[in-house]
């Protein structure tokens, strides 16, 4: 006999990642200030993301559009880019090296559901992407992933398990189809 899904036994009460109101504060900032095409200016984007706990370097650039879930489990380092239509979905610490290139619509994403479970319980890891990483247009990042230094994820491409350095990944699940080669 094979169980059911019960959505009404969900409970996710367990979860806390922040206190209501900062979570409120950040939710009117990012969806007036970051999910829009009407504020295109990286610094002070940045700016508010230190003021709500990131760590965010020197030079970073971030597009319109971007979709940020808790500013407070956010790392980004120097001189990285963040496309536009980009989601992060940090439900956990999500730590962006330097020199990364995040492309236009592509998801970082820490959560999942336990489908073995009546409740789908809430399940979260962290993401890491190293110095030089390429996150490609519609890429997905999966939760626990780390994305080795300079190591690329090709466009549409779905990462469920780390992408090794200097690689190119493609594919659902992304598979390794070539050393990346930078001159």
């Amino acid at each position: 006999m094979q169980g059911t899904t019960d959505l009404s036994t969900f409970n996710n009460d367990s979860y806390q990642p922040g206190g209501i109101l900062k979570r409120t504060l950040w939710y009117g900032v990012n969806a007036i200030i970051f999910c829009t095409w009407l504020f295109p200016f990286s610094g002070m984007k940045c700016k508010l993301l230190r003021w709500f706990g990131a760590s965010v370097g020197r030079g970073v650039v971030i597009k319109p559009r971007v979709n940020i879930k808790y500013p407070w489990m956010l790392k980004i380092g120097d001189h990285t880019w963040i496309g536009e239509g980009v989601w992060i979905d940090n439900l956990a610490e999500v730590d962006i090296g330097s020199q990364c290139c995040i492309s236009q619509g592509a998801m970082l994403l820490n959560g999942n559901h336990n489908y073995q479970r009546t409740s789908f319980d809430l399940i979260v890891a962290p993401i890491c992407l190293e110095a030089g990483v390429w996150i490609g247009a519609r890429a997905v990042v999966c939760p626990g992933v780390v994305c080795e230094q300079h190591a690329v994820l090709a466009v549409g491409s779905v990462a469920t398990s780390d992408l090794m350095a200097y690689s190119i990944y493609q594919g659902n699940p992304a598979v390794k189809i070539k050393e990346r080669q930078i001159h």
